[in-house]
């Protein structure tokens, strides 16, 4: 089934369109889209995710069409931070 991923820095916004199996959970799409090794700083331990602008636990299914999503922590230095990077 065709699912998406979203995730978003100040510096680089991603969207991904993936092809997962039935019953493939959030977990299962984050790390299909290879984003875990792109972004050394996501950690599903600390990051939030949801679908389609609902938290959702990383052992939800996800359904055809999804939109899953990585959210960063908000900070009011947070682009002053990344800048730093």
């Amino acid at each position: 089934m065709n699912v998406g991923i979203a995730y978003a820095r100040p510096t680089a916004q991603i969207w991904r369109n993936l092809e997962v199996p039935e019953g493939a959970t959030v977990r299962e799409v984050i790390e299909a889209s290879g984003l875990l090794g792109e972004f050394p700083e996501l950690d599903l331990a600390v990051n939030k995710v949801g679908i389609f602008g609902a938290i959702a636990k990383l052992e939800k299914p996800v359904k055809e069409g999804d939109r899953v999503e990585i959210y960063r922590p908000i900070h009011p230095d947070a682009e002053l931070l990344e800048k730093k990077k």
